[in-house]
């Protein structure tokens, strides 16, 4: 009854595709699954139907990046309803942010005497909604890098001079529109958020849960985390942060393994959240 919440596809940044990280789970042995792409919905639907006729669960959610004073935070989304309207409205706008963004660090990249042409990267991106790490593995399969994380330490991480900011949504607007999607937003990694005061300004904004357990957070954060969970009566998640094994970290499915009663105390949040709006 193993669970893992926080996976990606081909649909954003992940090198499987939602067929793929369903089959992987299911010879993990894996109870329940999490689909949580940056910033989109479209890996959802296809692992659902992958999955019908077996034993696993797929948990619709999503991954939504969003800019606070100094740094990110990263609001995860489970048991959306991704067909909502607005959600998808917003979805739409950051989508065509990406790829605005995308194009001008190609320029960028361009001034530094590296042609990446777009068609590659789309080619790169497939279905997916295009990011950084697309623009990095491009620079991997023209040659211009040697490792992924010379990317971001030389051409397109921050400072670097092909890097080029992007629209986000707040943390309340992401929080919000979770929460009217009918789901439960939870703050993803805290380890790597860049101060805790943005922790608990993601706590005062309406988040329901905290990602407890992740592959970075040494024993410390863990009950760090779980100690603010109890006191904020927030649900407890993790998962691997899994971007298939073409990417960074390599394949890294399988390496979290928590108990199924997470999924349930999740449910039953969104059932009360939910009888409570009427």
């Amino acid at each position: 009854m193993l669970v893992d919440l926080h996976i990606h596809t081909t649909a954003s940044d992940g090198s499987m595709t939602p067929e793929e990280v369903v089959e992987k789970a299911i010879e993990l042995g894996y109870r329940a699954i999490a689909i949580t792409d940056h910033d989109t919905i479209e890996g959802i639907p296809s692992a659902i139907k992958a999955a019908e006729g077996s034993h696993l669960e797929v948990i619709p959610g999503i991954e939504i990046n969003t800019d606070v004073e100094i740094g990110e935070l990263h609001i995860l989304g489970y048991f959306i309803d991704y067909h909502y309207p607005p959600l998808l409205e917003e979805l739409k706008k950051l989508n065509i942010m990406r790829r605005k963004r995308a194009k001008k660090m190609l320029d960028n990249l361009k001034k530094e005497g590296i042609e990446i042409e777009w068609d590659f990267l789309l080619k790169i991106a497939g279905k997916g909604t295009i990011g950084r790490g697309h623009i990095a593995r491009a620079l991997f399969e023209k040659g211009y890098i040697q490792s992924w994380e010379e990317a971001f330490t030389k051409y397109i991480g921050k400072e670097c001079p092909a890097y080029e900011p992007r629209r986000r949504l707040t943390p309340k607007k992401a929080i919000d529109v979770i929460t009217e999607s009918g789901g439960i937003p939870v703050l993803a990694h805290p380890g790597k958020v860049t101060a805790e005061k943005y922790i608990f300004k993601a706590i005062q904004l309406g988040i329901k849960g905290i990602e407890v357990f992740y592959l970075e957070h040494d024993k410390e954060e863990v009950a760090r985390f779980r100690r603010l969970a109890q006191k904020y009566n927030l649900v407890m998640t993790g998962g691997s942060d899994d971007h298939g094994p073409e990417n960074k970290d390599g394949l890294r499915l399988g390496k979290v393994k928590l108990d199924y009663s997470i999924v349930e105390t999740l449910r039953k949040r969104v059932k009360l959240k939910n009888t409570e709006r009427g």
